[in-house]
């Protein structure tokens, strides 16, 4: 007999454990009070939670053993996984580069034939066949930026942030961008409808975490102006009030633009402008 339960695989440790948790708290899920708990059933919304290895949570979701998941599409990736993204979730970014001693490289063409550490030797073997180059790839599991010291290799591919760790290893990047990764919500191959609540909670707390509500009165013969301001996402909610050359508008405003249309509204000419954080949302 199947699980009516929704199965879903979370990461155990790091940045993408800490802000997949927490979408999962804002969305109304049970999530783990014990660091040390490695499976949380939260019947009230029939769904499992298995905190598991990022880097096994597409092999086990790409199997159809969990229904869905988080993980880096640079995870998803380099598993080769027959797991689908169904979102970008907008956290966790990093950026995959290759890097190699000062002055030794200028075109990654000039790595055919060469050594190249990396701990996702996936990722990168599919992204050089695509441009047609042969390297010797050498898997390790961290500490990637040392290979070349230590004469494993000749270059490294890498998640790059500042260049800082790169820089006092003594490389320098060079060449195209491998991959800019993000944290995606991940469904087992055809079963992608089985997790459209998850879905829709994970979408309503990208919204609510990107927009605030603008409520304001406007005069009616300002309407169109104050509405290009405010178009909201479809667009605004407009409702007459008692006074008849005024209207009262609502709309869906981007947070990090919430002063900016304020003053723009103010100068215009609408009053009573009242902003509003959003705690849940579904568009």
């Amino acid at each position: 007999m199947s699980n009516p339960m929704l199965r879903v695989a979370v990461p155990n440790k790091g940045i993408l454990s800490e802000s997949a948790i927490a979408m999962l708290k804002e969305a109304g899920y049970t999530t783990r009070r014990d660091p040390k708990d490695l499976h949380v059933v939260d019947t009230t919304n029939q769904i499992e939670f298995f905190y598991l290895r990022p880097r096994d949570i597409a092999t086990y979701v790409g199997s159809g053993s969990l229904d869905a998941g988080f993980t880096g599409l640079d995870l998803l990736l380099d598993s080769r996984s027959k797991a689908v993204s169904v979102a970008d979730l907008g956290f966790g970014g990093s950026t995959f580069r290759f890097a190699a001693p000062i002055g030794k490289f200028q075109h990654i063409s000039e790595l055919n034939g060469m050594r190249v550490a990396t701990a996702y030797p996936s990722l990168v073997e599919d992204f050089l066949k695509r441009e047609s180059i042969n390297v010797d790839l050498v898997a390790l599991d961290g500490a990637v930026e040392v290979a070349v010291r230590l004469g494993v290799a000749d270059a490294v591919a890498d998640v790059v942030s500042t260049g800082n760790t790169l820089r006092q290893a003594g490389l320098e990047i060079f060449g195209p961008v491998i991959l800019d990764s993000s944290a995606h919500l991940i469904a087992a191959p055809n079963s992608a409808d089985k997790s459209a609540t998850l879905l829709r909670r994970m979408q309503g707390v990208l919204v609510a975490r990107e927009y605030v509500i603008f409520d304001y009165d406007c005069p009616v013969h300002l309407v169109d102006q104050a509405s290009a301001l405010t178009p909201g996402i479809e667009s605004p909610t407009i409702s007459p009030l008692r006074e008849a050359d005024w209207v009262a508008i609502r709309a869906l405003v981007k947070s990090n633009e919430t002063n900016a249309t304020m003053d723009s509204l103010y100068e215009l000419g609408a009053r009573a402008i009242l902003v509003s954080a959003i705690h849940a949302a579904r568009i």
